[in-house]
């Protein structure tokens, strides 16, 4: 059995990432989906266990803010924020994560040796970091994670970053931010790429309360 795991999708679902998951018996969404629809979506491929993201939290019906599962037998944990995970991971397989944006692998001590996975960020493509999901194959002789890399079109292309004035950059648009102000209107006043006063812009209002050095962590600077 092969499990898709996704997190981040921010309201978008890439036919890339669709095609990925079409041999998949399970979906894991690690949260921040965005809209109900997303998981309608991926629910026409496989059932999908999915927990809430801090950008899930206006919904009709709440998701989980952490799952605890059992899947082609292993036991999973799942919750947006690492913090957020069981205190004892010790009992699960696995246990997956998301929020950062970025993909990351490993393995705790303990009996299991359970595998701490983030599947990193299959939505909307910020700075420059890569576009990526994860597939667990679980099969007679045991099961093992794989990263998926998605590749991203000419359009996607991570725009210019300054490197001495980011930070006033970031600080800028998180003002303007604040203010109502469009990224457009916040990169014609202060003459930055427009593609980047967006990602910026959008990096801050799907992270309440990160601050401009966390905007810079999450940039990769």
């Amino acid at each position: 059995m092969k499990i898709g795991i996704v997190s981040d999708t921010h309201d978008l679902l890439r036919p890339e990432v669709l095609a990925e998951l079409e041999d998949c018996g399970a979906i894991l969404h690690a949260g921040d989906i965005s809209s109900p629809g997303i998981l309608a979506g991926l629910r026409e491929i496989a059932p999908v266990y999915a927990v809430r993201g801090n950008n899930d939290r206006d919904w009709d019906d709440p998701l989980p803010l952490v799952l605890d599962l059992e899947l082609a037998g292993l036991r999973i944990a799942m919750a947006h924020k690492k913090k957020d995970l069981p205190g004892d991971l010790s009992v699960f397989d696995l246990a997956v994560t998301g929020h950062t944006h970025r993909y990351a692998e490993a393995r705790l001590t303990g009996e299991k040796r359970t595998l701490l996975l983030n599947p990193g960020c299959c939505g909307p493509r910020l700075f420059r970091q890569p576009v990526t999901m994860a597939k667990v194959t679980v099969g007679e002789d045991g099961w093992k994670a794989e990263r998926i890399d998605i590749p991203q079109g000419e359009k996607e292309a991570a725009p210019p970053v300054p490197g001495r004035d980011i930070r006033r950059q970031i600080e800028a648009v998180m003002s303007g931010t604040r203010k109502g102000l469009s990224p457009e209107e916040i990169a014609k006043k202060h003459r930055m790429d427009p593609a980047l006063a967006e990602q910026i812009a959008r990096l801050y209002l799907t992270h309440p309360g990160v601050t401009a050095d966390g905007i810079m962590t999450k940039m990769g600077l």
